[in-house]
Formats: C-alpha cells, structure tokens, sequence
C-alpha cells in the first residue's frame, strides 16, 4: 500500500501571469505534477488505483484514442507501482510519441474498429472475461474515485478565494470534481467549463452524474475549433503568443482552448475586469507533439 500513499502526497503550485494587455490571472499549475502522470490524470488515477488496490486486482485495463494523456498517464503509473495494463485503442494501427512511451512502460495496446469501440464494456469482456485481477477504468478514467481525486483540487486552494474557475472539459469528470469542491467548501465561485469537442452540452450531463446542482457551473461550447483535437491558425498563434510570453506550455487539444476562451471573454467584457480569476492547468503537454509540423510552420 505504501507506494500508492506516495502516489497521493503531491500539490501543484499556484502561479500568477500577465498576458499582453489583460489583467493577471492565477494558474493552478497540475502540469508540474508529473511529466507523465500529468495534471488532471494524475487526480483521477489516484483514487481509482486506490479501490483497484482495496478490491485486490494488479491489472489495469482501459480506452483511449492514439494522442491520449489518460493512457499514458495509466502506462506510466501502473509500471510505478508494479501493476499491469492494457488498453483498447480506438482506430487504425498508428505509431506516435504518444504510444511509444506507452509501450516502453509495459502497456499493451489493442487496437480496435471505431464502431467497435463504442461498446467498450463488450470489448472488456471479450478479452478479459476470464481474468479476476483485471479492473475497468472508462475512458479518461471518469468514474466517481476521478470525480474525487479532482475536487481535492479545490482544498489546496486552502485560504484563496477565487470570482471564477476555468477549466476545460472532455468527458466532465474534472468540472465535476472541481464544483463538488466548490460545494464543499460553500464557495459563490462561479466555474466556467470550456468542452473541447464539438457539441459539448453533453458535459453538462455528465457532470450531473457527480454532482447534481449545476447552478454555479457556466458551459461554453464555442471554443472547441472544430472539434476534438481540432486546431484552428488562430489557437496555434496563440499557443506560440502565449508560451513567449507567460512561460506556460498549452496543448491544442485541452488547456489551450481553455486559456484562449479566458482572453476572448475579457477581451469581449463577458468577466468582469477586476475578478480573481484561476485556471486550472490540466497538463497533458505531449499534444503538441501531434500538431509539431503546424507549429513549425508558424
């Protein structure tokens, strides 16, 4: 049980950053965590490698597509802890950073059909039905230990009190966790959710499997750039623009949409000017490896 414990003692600094002619804004820097076991991803495999070591199992098995930081982050700290892992990928076949470090740290990747992959307790069973020390993690590992693993977020705020929190939401696990803080602690934060994927009311829905009150959340969903994983010139300028400036790496897929909905809103006086605002700096960095030949070409 020790090396779990470990696993449970870390805290991510808070950073405070200017930007061009905007006010300052606090960063929750969950990035600094691990360089694997990043950000969000390591919140939630906290608790979920927690109940796998309670119920006994040492097999990990999970989803995710060819980019994704939940598989990496589940490869690397399976190996940490001396645990296995295999994971249904979704799509063809591909080779990439991403799934080479998974590889190396032991991970087996499946790789299936897209239609296929939907089922994903059907595949589970097909492959593992015969294997008691397996444990399913879903997709992004949401699931109720993720939801709590990531409003712990929200205790190492500690005395600081935040107008708004921003954060940018996959699956809506991560805004769960973080309103179920909220919650907790009986703060008036307002919490603005950036889905990252087209049609993104969905996450409002999936928040509420954790936490029904969602009078304190505000969903927008037109910052996804065309969809999951999606880039536009605009969001790749502004990654380039905002990692001079401030220091702070952002990848496409998640953190720098979120960090771009921050600016656009002030600059369009959606937030008011003199609020304390905090984003929460969810990791997951090695998305910009997929989008390395477009960034070069800026």
């Amino acid at each position: 049980m020790g090396k779990l414990f470990v696993f449970m003692e870390i805290f991510s600094p808070l950073q405070k950053i200017s930007y061009q002619a905007y006010p300052s804004i606090w960063v929750k820097r969950d990035d600094l965590i691990d360089p694997y076991i990043s950000g969000n991803k390591w919140r939630k495999l906290k608790w979920i490698l927690h109940d796998m070591q309670l119920k006994g199992k040492t097999h990990v098995v999970t989803f995710g597509g060819a980019y994704s930081n939940h598989l990496l982050a589940t490869a690397a700290a399976t190996a940490r802890f001396g645990l296995k892992a295999s994971a249904f990928v979704r799509g063809e076949q591909v080779s990439n950073e991403t799934l080479l470090l998974c590889n190396l740290y032991g991970m087996r990747l499946i790789f299936v059909d897209r239609e296929i992959y939907k089922n994903k307790q059907s595949l589970y069973h097909q492959y593992f039905s015969n294997d008691e020390q397996t444990y399913f993690v879903d997709e992004g590992g949401a699931s109720e230990e993720a939801t709590r693993g990531c409003s712990e977020i929200i205790d190492e705020l500690h005395e600081e009190q935040f107008d708004y929190i921003f954060c940018a939401a996959g699956t809506g696990t991560t805004a769960a966790g973080l309103l179920r803080g909220i919650h907790q602690h009986e703060l008036q934060t307002q919490l603005h959710v950036i889905p990252v994927l087209k049609g993104g009311e969905f996450i409002a829905n999936e928040m509420g499997k954790y936490e029904s009150n969602l009078d304190q959340v505000n969903m927008h969903t037109q910052y996804h750039f065309g969809g999951y994983a999606k880039t536009t010139p605009a969001l790749l300028h502004f990654i380039k623009s905002f990692a001079s400036s401030t220091g702070i790496l952002t990848d496409p897929v998640y953190t720098a949409k979120m960090f771009y909905a921050i600016y656009d809103l002030l600059q369009k006086d959606k937030l008011e000017k003199e609020s304390k605002i905090l984003a929460i700096h969810t990791g997951g960095l090695l998305g910009l490896l997929g989008m390395k030949q477009k960034l070069n070409e800026l």
